[in-house]
C-alpha cells in the first residue's frame, strides 16, 4: 500500500481544478501503484468551507463520497500529532493548518506529501517525500 497524504489544496484540485489539472492528476495517482489517499477531519473542513457557503450541495456530496470512497483514508489527529505539529511550526514557522497537516502524514507513516505549497519542502524535508503533482 502506498500512503499518500493528499494537501486540502489536492482534494480541492482534483474536484474543482480545471480540466487540464484534474486529468493531470487523475493520471499521476493512477500511476502511483496500490495508492490510498490520507487526510484528515481538517482536510474535510477546509474542502467543505467554500460550497457549504455557497450552497453547492452537489460539490458537497462529491466530497463527501470521496471522503468515504474506499481509495481513502482518514488519519486521526492524536496529541502525538499535535505535538510534532507545534515543533514543525515552531521551527519551520509554519501556519498551524499547514503543520498539522504535515505532522499527520509524518506521525502515521504516509509515504508522500501532495501539495502545491513549496514553502513546506523544507519542513518536510528528511521527513517524507513532498511532491508538487501539478
Amino acid at each position: 500500500m502506498n500512503r499518500i497524504y493528499w494537501d486540502s489544496c489536492i482534494f480541492i484540485y482534483y474536484l474543482e481544478g480545471s480540466e487540464d489539472v484534474r486529468l493531470k492528476l487523475r493520471a499521476q495517482l493512477l500511476a502511483t501503484p496500490n495508492a490510498v489517499l490520507c487526510h484528515t477531519a481538517l482536510t474535510e473542513l477546509e474542502c467543505r468551507v467554500e460550497p457549504m457557503r455557497n450552497n453547492k450541495y452537489d460539490l458537497l456530496n462529491q466530497y463527501d463520497r470521496l471522503f468515504t470512497s474506499p481509495m481513502t483514508r482518514r488519519l486521526v489527529l492524536d496529541d502525538a500529532v499535535y505535538r510534532r505539529a507545534t515543533e514543525l511550526r515552531a521551527a519551520q514557522r509554519l501556519k498551524t493548518p499547514d503543520a498539522l497537516h504535515l505532522a499527520a502524514a509524518i506521525g502515521q507513516g504516509c509515504d508522500s506529501f501532495w501539495t502545491r505549497d513549496n514553502r513546506l519542502a523544507q519542513a518536510a524535508a528528511g521527513h517524507i517525500q513532498l511532491i508538487v503533482p501539478v
